[in-house]
């Protein structure tokens, strides 16, 4: 599951870095197309929602929630543009508490950890990210993806290569 997850979001990232403002559709950083042919199995449209604010004064997020096509099993996105790149360094120290023990994970964004739940949880610049495919196999297989980049609207987060696995 670590290894899907860090490639899914080492291929995200790209777009994220350069982003100071979030764009129309979060949702469109990561296409369905993308996650089916990572995955290898068919996920829908995603399913878009408002992601709450973490703390009073701070941005709300977007929730992109990707259903595969006949087994129920789900993706999550969510991503959040802050401010400004101090304000997301802040809130991400501040969030990590709640996902103890963290495991670090180099080469992707400016930090990222894995939480004991097997999400993935980035940040770089102005934005946050968590990605999720629940305690499953499948999320292995999304490394190698994000470090051929393969999801280029997440990629695109990042506006030079640190996002990819080294």
């Amino acid at each position: 599951m670590l290894f899907a997850a860090t490639f899914l979001a080492t291929t995200w990232a790209v777009p994220l870095a350069r982003a100071t403002d979030a764009p129309a559709d979060a949702c469109s950083l990561l296409t369905a197309g993308d996650v089916s042919k990572t995955i290898g199995q068919a996920y829908g449209a995603p399913q878009k929602s408002v992601a709450p604010r973490p703390y009073a004064n701070t941005v709300e997020g977007t929730d992109c929630r990707y259903e595969s096509n006949g087994n129920g099993k789900e993706l999550w996105f969510r991503v959040y543009f802050d401010p400004s790149p101090s304000a997301t360094t802040e809130l991400f120290a501040k969030l990590k508490a709640f996902y103890s023990p963290p495991t670090p994970v180099s080469g992707i964004g400016d930090e990222a950890y894995i939480d004991p739940r097997h999400g993935l949880h980035v940040r770089k610049g102005n934005v946050r990210f968590f990605l999720d495919l629940g305690e499953s196999e499948k999320q292995i297989k999304i490394l190698p993806a994000w470090s051929r980049g393969d999801f280029k609207g997440v990629s695109t987060l990042c506006h030079d290569s640190s996002c990819a696995l080294t």
